[in-house]
């Protein structure tokens, strides 16, 4: 199917109080402009070298998500724009990207990440880091940011009670959290999960491969 088509597919299986983050890494200015003329506003990229060099090129509208491992020395090349970092995984990160937002007088939004996966490779914070990060928060600090939610990836397994089972994690510190200070976003499930993700509560969803299509790397 075409990317049009693809699009058009999983949004109808959205309903409408479920953000889809379009991720479009590794893909082209021509496919994204594409999505976003079919109505997509919000993009999630994974690198902020791709991301700033695609960003001056799209409508000044897009809402950029960062949705990668973000390094603390590459936040001032994207903190004039971006809209949503849904990647924080420590405090260092946490206090540099109030630091850059801060130079242009504005407030980033950021998603506290989660390690729900059993793999070593997934990156994230333990549940009680991010329940202390919400704290400080709550308590005040970080003036230039806004935590607006919580994100995670589950194990890449066919296994989905595991698949369910990590979600559910994520969801539960999501409903605690926001008795303190009510949460907007929880962003869980891609591609391959997401149905999974909606059931456990995901409200924001990171879809690339089942919009774009597979990329040849080869080219």
């Amino acid at each position: 199917m075409s990317i049009q088509e693809n699009y058009k597919q999983i949004k109808s299986r959205l309903p409408e109080n479920v953000q889809l983050v379009a991720v479009s890494k590794t893909h082209p200015v021509s496919a994204i402009q594409e999505v976003y003329d079919l109505g997509q506003k919000v993009f999630g990229e994974n690198k902020v070298q791709e991301l700033a060099e695609k960003q001056p090129l799209l409508p000044k509208d897009i809402q950029w998500h960062l949705i990668g491992h973000l390094q603390t020395n590459k936040v001032k090349y994207i903190a004039e724009f971006i809209d949503t970092v849904q990647s924080v995984d420590s405090e260092k990160l946490l206090n540099e990207i109030n630091k850059e937002a801060a130079k242009y007088n504005r407030k980033i939004k950021v998603l506290l990440q989660v390690k729900i996966a059993e793999e070593e490779s997934k990156f994230g914070l333990e549940i009680s880091d991010a329940e202390s990060l919400f704290e400080k928060f709550t308590n005040g600090e970080f003036s230039n940011i806004e935590i607006t939610g919580l994100m995670g990836m589950a194990t890449f397994t066919d296994d989905e009670n595991q698949i369910r089972k990590e979600f559910l994690v994520l969801k539960n510190l999501f409903n605690k959290l926001s008795l303190i200070h009510k949460l907007e976003t929880l962003s869980m499930g891609m591609s391959d999960d997401f149905p999974i993700a909606m059931e456990c509560g995901a409200n924001s969803v990171r879809v690339g491969s089942a919009i774009f299509g597979k990329r040849d790397y080869s080219k």
